[in-house]
């Protein structure tokens, strides 16, 4: 038996500030990817709803929230929430019910309408969360660790902030290209190398920005999709979502505080490598099989990282790969072909949902000018807070 699933539809709603309930960009997302499959809504067996936790008790339960929005049908419900892995639990939750025969159709849509500035913890005293005592007791905003990250690859590898620059320069090519993505505007490594230092060494143009927006997906079994007339669907091959392994006990954030590998020496593997390893065992493929890949670049120096942890290059290879052109398009292994959060901005239970429809116009050969030539197999990569691994495989 197959564990293929067919993505019929893809759909978002562009990103940016707009002002308005993440419901509406949730309900856009869904019927522009019900239009692309050629579903009707009556037709979907179930919906699952990857949930924003600023949208009060309607982003708690985003599943049933959608289908309110779209209009009560009978259909299955679910809503789930990993933080910036809410995408692909999403996707996860509606490729079992498919291959679990509970349903032939599924939406799965993730929407947001984010603050200004830089995402923080709910209110309230917890110490028990990691998220809350770094940010009481250390004061480190994400773009804080951001910029952690990217001193030690500097201090570990040898990066610099000009190798960081020209991933920025990389992904806003590419996202001027994109309808859908907010900013639109190329820009030099001069002009990323000019704009304000934020966490040294990153500077305004290496940080991803917080923005509203909304993607969906129509997804279904394989023999549906032949019965609807698509005798070549896109598939899903594979979805990651494996958590760290000990002796790793705290969140995968940069070394802030001692923990067990004090005295346990370290896995072999990175959590974020995980990611990559499990989605590519379940697919059945390596990373030579790759024709394109779409990560999170919270940072411009955390898609470096991405890179190694993809096993498109080796430890501290990552800069290297850039430079020689590895990962832009019309090189061996394109990354962030639709211009990445740098050209988005963080819509968080939207993005993961995002990357698979990137993923899906690459592989149908309908991205337009950011077409990749020839694309067949291509992979998503981020991660949620508290050890949640994302990561999606998709081929044709």
């Amino acid at each position: 038996m197959t564990r293929d699933v067919a993505v019929l539809g893809a759909g978002m709603h562009p990103w940016g500030k707009w002002g308005r309930s993440f419901v509406e960009y949730g309900t856009a997302a869904a019927r522009a990817a019900l239009a692309d499959a050629g579903v009707d809504w009556r037709d979907v067996g179930s919906i699952v709803g990857a949930d924003t936790v600023r949208g009060g008790y309607a982003g708690y339960v985003a599943g049933a929230t959608f289908a309110k929005a779209l209009g009560w049908q009978g259909a299955r419900v679910a809503s789930v929430y990993a933080a910036c892995a809410s995408g692909a639990q999403a996707i996860a939750a509606a490729r079992a019910q498919i291959l679990a025969g509970l349903a032939e159709v599924v939406l799965v849509v993730g929407a947001d309408s984010a603050p200004k500035g830089f995402f923080r913890p709910a209110g309230g005293d917890r110490t028990d969360d990691p998220d809350w005592l770094r940010f009481r007791l250390l004061g480190a905003t994400n773009p804080v660790y951001f910029g952690l990250y990217a001193r030690r690859r500097m201090a570990v590898h040898g990066d610099t902030p000009e190798d960081f620059a020209l991933v920025k320069v990389k992904n806003a090519a590419l996202g001027a290209l994109n309808p859908y993505a907010r900013y639109r505007k190329r820009v030099t490594a001069e002009e990323v190398a000019a704009s304000a230092v934020v966490a040294d060494p990153l500077r305004l143009l290496d940080i991803c920005a917080t923005s509203d927006g909304a993607a969906a997906l129509v997804l279904s079994s394989v023999g549906f999709a032949h019965r609807h007339g698509v005798r070549h669907p896109v598939r899903i091959r594979a979805v990651s979502t494996v958590t760290p392994s000990f002796p790793n006990t705290v969140l995968d954030l940069p070394d802030i505080a001692t923990d067990s590998a004090v005295a346990v020496q370290p896995p072999g593997e990175t959590f974020r490598a995980s990611i990559a390893r499990a989605a590519y065992e379940e697919a059945g493929i390596g990373p030579e099989d790759l024709s394109l890949a779409e990560v999170y670049d919270l940072s411009t120096a955390l898609e470096l990282q991405w890179y190694e942890d993809l096993g498109l290059c080796g430890a501290g290879e990552g800069a290297k790969l850039l430079r020689e052109g590895v990962t832009t398009p019309g090189g061996r292994i394109p990354v962030n072909a639709s211009g990445g959060l740098a050209s988005f901005g963080e819509a968080v239970p939207a993005q993961a949902i995002a990357q698979v429809c990137e993923l899906t116009w690459q592989l149908r050969g309908t991205a337009g000018e950011r077409q990749i030539t020839g694309a067949r197999v291509g992979i998503t990569a981020n991660q949620g807070l508290f050890g949640h691994g994302s990561s999606v495989v998709a081929v044709r």
